[in-house]
């Protein structure tokens, strides 16, 4: 249940991220693109270490015995939150010469602050396994996001206003799902200091990780402004933003669940358990990561033909096909490897390997032939997060045994070759709907078959038993009936 609000919730992102990009038009778009990337840095530096400790340290028995949790939590978020506004209103005032204008950077603080509140409220309703209220939360944001981002950006044409849409959809969110997200036993008399450390020390290595990966694509985009302009950083920015948004939703929406579940088994069962339950998922997240991006590139002609604003195509697909690899990587980092080093609290690999995809960019935008486009820039995003990905493979070494099951890796790779076999002659067939819905249709039956063929994640050794039970049903309300039948 809880994953379905991720799959409605990138479904519309889809809708909204490219209809902005539609009525803003690449250049725009470009400045949009770069003040929502400079948020999303703030935003987890400042902020993420909450949502990661609510995920980590709260549930739904902590609420009712241990009320100083949320009240440290709420306390924080809240002090944190109010010297970053204060810093966005200094600047929007300063006159400051920078990339962006000094209103727009101002708004990226506040984007950040406003989504940084949300996916807070949001880990908070996971962490008590309310599907229902979590479900509610995301669509409320998604309809006012299109209503209210999308609309300024059809309106006014202007990034600026797009942003503030963004933080009003947001905020209004949180307003209709109030009631569910107080918590009145939570007293800011209760909040910790000492509880305060204990998140910090657990979270901000992670934070830390996490801000050098999101550097990377901050940096490209302002670098591909200055070096080219605005329109050529929209252009390269809305291919990695969709892209990231396939992966990145699909991936979330499995480990959202899978997390959980570890986390779950290392409170019940202990740390074994725990880790023996990473392993699995590692196998898992890989087996749906691995068909998402081949299918991606698979269908991209369509992709393009049937939903990208006209003034973004051609160079959308060529920036798209560039930094597939950093897709797939930043998946498997984030979902896969990077799980494993949090339930073991070792985060030092995951800093390393930030620290490794920050160095191996600069070196490639350095090394790489220089591009009349941003070329460049999304080669060097490709070799950066494959660099951070191999480090982090690495690292598991030095884990207890946290490794997938190989036979679930060989399955989904020999799976997944098999749909790009079958499905590749569909590309040369003229880009449409029914072109789209034939690739789609056959990569999900082929890989689905080579799934249960191999019994990858043993979902062949799942199913089997449950339609054995339910032809066992069929044949006994079919004896039943006919019983009933001759009575009569």
């Amino acid at each position: 249940m809880i994953a379905l609000p991720f799959i409605l919730n990138t479904l519309f992102n889809f809708v909204i991220g490219l209809l902005v990009a539609k009525f803003l038009g690449p250049a725009e778009y470009g400045r949009y693109a770069l003040a929502l990337s400079v948020g999303s840095v703030l935003q987890t530096l400042g902020l993420d270490w909450l949502r990661l400790s609510a995920t980590r340290f709260y549930s739904e028995s902590d609420r009712a015995s241990r009320p100083e949790i949320r009240a440290t939590l709420n306390v924080t978020f809240a002090v944190i939150a109010s010297l970053a506004i204060a810093g966005a209103i200094g600047i929007a005032f300063s006159g400051l010469k920078l990339p962006l204008s000094p209103g727009l950077v101002a708004l990226a603080i506040g984007t950040a602050v406003a989504n940084g509140l949300f996916e807070f409220s949001a880990a908070l309703v996971r962490a008590r396994f309310l599907d229902r209220a979590y479900a509610a939360l995301v669509i409320s944001k998604t309809i006012l996001s299109i209503g209210l981002t999308v609309g300024g950006a059809w309106y006014f044409g202007s990034a600026t206003m797009a942003l503030v849409g963004l933080v009003f959809s947001v905020v209004g969110s949180l307003v209709l799902s109030h009631n569910v997200l107080d918590d009145e036993a939570a007293r800011p008399s209760l909040a910790d200091t000492g509880l305060v450390k204990r998140y910090a020390r657990y979270a901000l290595p992670i934070v830390l990780a996490n801000v050098l990966y999101q550097a990377v694509p901050m940096i490209d985009r302002g670098l591909a402004s200055q070096v080219h302009n605005f329109a050529e950083a929209g252009q390269f920015a809305l291919a990695f933003d969709i892209g990231i948004r396939i992966v990145g939703a699909i991936g979330s929406a499995v480990d959202v669940l899978l997390f959980q579940m570890a986390v779950l088994a290392e409170k019940t069962f202990g740390t074994e358990a725990a880790r023996q339950q990473i392993s699995r998922n590692m196998g898992l997240v890989f087996a749906v990561v691995i068909p998402v991006v081949a299918g991606s590139w698979l269908i991209l002609p369509s992709f393009e033909h049937l939903l990208v604003p006209v003034s973004f195509r051609g160079p959308f697909a060529h920036y798209f096909t560039l930094m597939l690899p950093a897709m797939l990587c930043f998946a498997l980092m984030n979902f896969s490897v990077g799980p494993a080093f949090q339930i073991s609290d070792r985060t030092l690999p995951l800093i390393i390997g930030g620290l490794v995809a920050l160095i191996a960019n600069g070196l490639a935008i350095l090394w790489l032939p220089a591009s009349s486009d941003a070329s460049t820039f999304a080669l060097a995003q490709s070799v950066s997060s494959g660099a951070a990905l191999a480090v982090m493979i690495l690292f598991l070494f030095t884990l207890t045994p946290m490794w997938p099951s190989p036979r679930d890796i060989a399955g989904a790779l020999v799976s997944a070759g098999l749909m790009l076999a079958a499905v590749t002659p569909l590309r040369a067939m003229a880009p449409g709907f029914v072109t789209l819905v034939l690739e789609i249709g056959a990569g999900v039956s082929i890989y689905a078959l080579g799934v249960l063929a191999f019994d990858v994640g043993r979902l062949r050794s799942l199913l089997v038993p449950r339609l054995q039970d339910w032809s066992l049903w069929r044949s006994a309300a079919g004896v039943v009936a006919r019983s009933r039948t001759r009575v009569g």
